[in-house]
C-alpha cells in the first residue's frame, strides 16, 4: 500500500536561530518543535513520514536539519541554499552533508527574481537537477511567476515544487490574479504544487477556515492533476489556527473529493510526493526470506 506522507513541516529551536518572519502575534510558534512532539500525531493519522523544510536563511540550519534527517520519521529533507548566489550555493552543496536531502529552498518574500534569468543562476538550477534535487519555492507576484515559469522551461529536469498553492488570496475572498498565475505555472510539467495553508493566510484568519480554501485547491487540482498535487500541513506553523489533526483532516477531505479515484488518491496523499522528492532512495531495505 502506498505510503501517506507529509509533505511539508518544519522543526526548530528557538534559542538557536532568528526567525524574521515569526511576529509578536505569533505565539503558539514561539517555542521549540522536535520530532517527538509531531510522531503522535503521525502516528494518529497514519502518516508514515514527512518531509522537513528549512524555516531560516543560514548555514546553520543545515546542520541542524542533519541531525533531525536521523530520525526514522523523516522521510526527505529540504534544505537551505542561497540561490540567488551561485558561488555561495555551490560552496555550500560541497559543504553540507545531510541525510535524505531530496531538495533545496530560501525565503523569497516578494523578490521580483529577476536574478533566475542570470545564465550562472541557471547553470547553478542545472546542477540542483543533475543531484536529484527539488527546487522549493512560493512564487507570489507576477513578476516572480514570470520568472519562476522561465527558469522551469530553461531548465525542464529541475523539479519545482510550489508550496502553500501559491499563495492565494484566501483570507481577501480575492480570486485573481492567483488564478491565472496558478495557471501559468501549470503549463510546465516539472512544477508541482502543495495544498498546505501558508503563515500569511494563517496569520489574517480569525480561526480556522478549510471551507475558505475549497475553490483554491479544486482550482489547483483541476490544473495539475494528483499527480503534481500534494498534500501537507505546515507544522507547526499551522499551530496558530488548528491543531495538526484538524488541519490534516479537513484538507485531506477536499483533497479526496478533487480525486476520489484510488490510484488519484494515492498519488495525493503520498505518491506525488515520493515520486517528486524521489523518496524512495531512502527507503528501508527489505529481505526475503
Amino acid at each position: 500500500m502506498p505510503r501517506i506522507i507529509d509533505a511539508h513541516q518544519h522543526y526548530w529551536k528557538t534559542a538557536a536561530q532568528d526567525q524574521p518572519w515569526r511576529e509578536a502575534h505569533h505565539d503558539a510558534i514561539a517555542h521549540d518543535f522536535a520530532p517527538e512532539d509531531l510522531l503522535p500525531h503521525l502516528s494518529a493519522a497514519g502518516i508514515a513520514g514527512t518531509v522537513v523544510m528549512q524555516s531560516v536563511d543560514e548555514p546553520g540550519e543545515n546542520d541542524r536539519l542533519a541531525a533531525y534527517a536521523e530520525d526514522e520519521s523523516v522521510l526527505g529533507v529540504v534544505s537551505w541554499l542561497p540561490v540567488r548566489d551561485p558561488a555561495a550555493a555551490n560552496a555550500e552543496l560541497a559543504r553540507l552533508e545531510i541525510p535524505k536531502q531530496v531538495g533545496v529552498r530560501c525565503l523569497v518574500a516578494d523578490d521580483p527574481m529577476d536574478w533566475l534569468g542570470d545564465e550562472a543562476v541557471v547553470e547553478l538550477f542545472r546542477t540542483i537537477a543533475e543531484r536529484g534535487l527539488a527546487w522549493d519555492v512560493v512564487p507570489i507576484t507576477q513578476d516572480q511567476i514570470r520568472n519562476v515559469t522561465r527558469l522551469a522551461q530553461a531548465v525542464p529536469t529541475l523539479r519545482i515544487v510550489v508550496d502553500h498553492l501559491g499563495r492565494p488570496p484566501i483570507d481577501t475572498g480575492g480570486w485573481q490574479p492567483w488564478a491565472d498565475n496558478i495557471a501559468a505555472l501549470a503549463g510546465s510539467e516539472n512544477v508541482s504544487v502543495k495544498v498546505s495553508v501558508g503563515i500569511n493566510v494563517l496569520s489574517a484568519w480569525e480561526e480556522w477556515d478549510a471551507d475558505a480554501v475549497r475553490p483554491f485547491i479544486h482550482h489547483v487540482a483541476t490544473l495539475f492533476g494528483p499527480d503534481r498535487v500534494m498534500l501537507a500541513s505546515n507544522w507547526p506553523v499551522v499551530l496558530l489556527r488548528a491543531e495538526y489533526a484538524t488541519a490534516w483532516g479537513d484538507l485531506r477531505a477536499v483533497l479526496l473529493d478533487e480525486f476520489p479515484e484510488p490510484a488519484a488518491r494515492d498519488a495525493a496523499l503520498g505518491g506525488t510526493a515520493e515520486r517528486v522528492y524521489g523518496l524512495d532512495r531512502f527507503a528501508p531495505a527489505t529481505t526475503s526470506h
